[in-house]
């Protein structure tokens, strides 16, 4: 990150993005069994900020080689703060050659230059026990400017209804009558997995906020990448394999003064062929609508300064013509579709 990029300010975004979840356990409960979240009032899924941050940080610490992620482990261990920043700040440099820190005697610069090292902190912030030796400008509780809503479901959804999971396995052997023979013990257990949820979150950036923690355009950039890319290459464990990105659209205003607030009041998931809501089992029987957004945003583009689009090939998308037709003043369009994980961008 050059120092014009530090001090250059960040417009807001809103943030829609949507993914869904087929025969898997997007988010489980550990006050219910571990069973996927829900609000069983309207039976709907649901899906904490906590883990779409979990799968953002899981992808930058295993891609981005030239940053840092400071809440994960240290050498594979779990460590308290105080620990992560003693282990950062051993790679601290100044004038080309490692310098040593001290945490009770902080400037503006040794913090500086810790954010620069600290993807997820200029996403979403963090509280670290640390004090500066110079008061003015410098605090240990930064504010993510990046942040998102629970997540939930755009359809009504269920929980398997069949849970129960056994295994088998050897255990020691004995001398049985001159012959070895080897014990079986079996467990029983449950895995909780929803039929099909399409999840959609809103998120923001915050300019205000941005600036606090060193934010950049190309961190922004980065953040596109990563919601299209994290969620195939990170929930790839038993119960979190079956999920899909389907939608990102990030809507930056001109300015750090404007919000349209959650944009998913403004799409809705339609079933394709008249099933019943509850039937839905997969994303090719959906039609999601986003021809109210796209009338909003009509109503609004004097405000917006961009609007950053990907989709995936699977889905139906009613509205998607008009949004990508949406143009600015000087007849330029609005949209610019960002490219899909296999493709280059385009220059």
């Amino acid at each position: 990150m050059t120092e014009t990029e530090d001090k250059k300010r960040i417009n807001n975004s809103d943030i829609l993005f949507v993914y869904d979840a087929k025969l898997c356990n997007p988010n489980g409960d550990p006050d219910d069994e571990n069973k996927p979240r829900m609000d069983y009032d309207t039976e709907t899924n649901l899906v904490s900020d906590v883990r779409l941050k979990r799968y953002i940080r899981d992808y930058l610490m295993s891609e981005c080689k030239d940053q840092e992620i400071f809440v994960s482990k240290v050498d594979a261990k779990t460590v308290n703060a105080t620990k992560r920043l003693e282990k950062l700040f051993e790679k601290y440099e100044e004038n080309g050659k490692k310098t040593k820190v001290n945490l009770k005697k902080l400037q503006s610069n040794h913090v500086n230059w810790l954010l620069s090292k600290l993807i997820d902190v200029r996403f979403f912030g963090a509280t670290m026990p640390i004090t500066s030796k110079e008061g003015a400008g410098v605090s240990s509780n930064f504010t993510g400017p990046v942040q998102f809503n629970w997540g939930y479901s755009l359809n009504k959804t269920a929980i398997n209804p069949s849970s129960s999971i056994t295994s088998t396995f050897a255990g020691r052997t004995r001398e049985k009558e001159g012959e070895e023979e080897a014990t079986e013990y079996g467990t029983f257990g449950k895995d909780w997995r929803v039929l099909y949820s399409l999840i959609a979150f809103h998120g923001i950036i915050s300019g205000k906020r941005a600036v606090h923690t060193n934010l950049s355009e190309n961190d922004v950039k980065l953040l596109d990448d990563t919601l299209i890319k994290a969620i195939p290459l990170e929930a790839t464990t038993r119960s979190k394999i079956g999920q899909t990105p389907r939608l990102l659209l990030r809507v930056e205003y001109k300015n750090d003064k404007t919000f349209l607030g959650d944009l998913r009041r403004y799409v809705k998931a339609n079933p394709k062929n008249k099933l019943a809501e509850e039937k839905l089992r997969d994303i090719n029987e959906i039609e999601l609508d986003i021809e109210p957004l796209v009338n909003l945003l009509e109503k609004q583009k004097d405000q917006v300064q961009g609007v950053y689009m990907w989709k995936h090939d699977e889905l139906n998308l009613k509205g998607d013509m008009e949004l990508k037709q949406l143009k600015v003043n000087n007849g330029k369009s609005l949209v610019q579709e960002l490219p899909h994980p296999q493709e280059e961008p385009k220059e």
